[in-house]
């Protein structure tokens, strides 16, 4: 009786012990599901949130091409009339040397002669000037 005592003693003890460790290692694994659920969940929110902005890029792509399409008539139709345009522009005489010579001198004299102008314009303003201050000293009663 003894000896089934001291048997049965150590047979609860291995039980115990595999028990414990069954135990330690089902909490490991009960962990990292609980782990990985909560990763699933992160990403399928964040799976979503991209599948909303994707879709709302779509609408952005889909009204940005319904408003190219509008417009390259537009366009196209500008530039065949800056190619007429510049088909006319080439039809103009290019003027010779002495022309564009004669020209640049025009242009030099009328330059000179704004200058001329803007110097007189000074002139008169700091004359009227003078006379204003004169006219207000003046103005002044001689008590005061």
């Amino acid at each position: 009786m003894a000896v089934q005592k001291l048997g049965r003693g150590l047979i609860d003890r291995i039980a115990r012990l595999i028990d414990f460790r069954v135990d330690e290692r089902t909490r490991d694994l009960a962990a990292r599901v609980n782990d990985l659920e909560h990763a699933t969940a992160d990403h399928r929110r964040r799976l979503d949130n991209a599948e909303h902005g994707l879709e709302h890029a779509r609408g952005d792509l889909r009204w940005t091409r319904a408003e190219l399409d509008r417009l390259i008539p537009h366009v196209a139709a500008q530039e065949g009339r800056l190619e007429t345009l510049r088909e006319s522009m080439a039809l103009v005489p290019k003027a010779d040397s002495a022309e564009m010579a004669e020209a640049r001198t025009l242009i030099e004299e009328i330059q000179r002669q704004h200058a001329q102008i803007r110097v007189r314009l000074a002139g008169i303003s700091r004359y009227e000037d003078r006379l204003r201050r004169l006219e207000d000293s003046i103005s002044v009663p001689a008590g005061e």
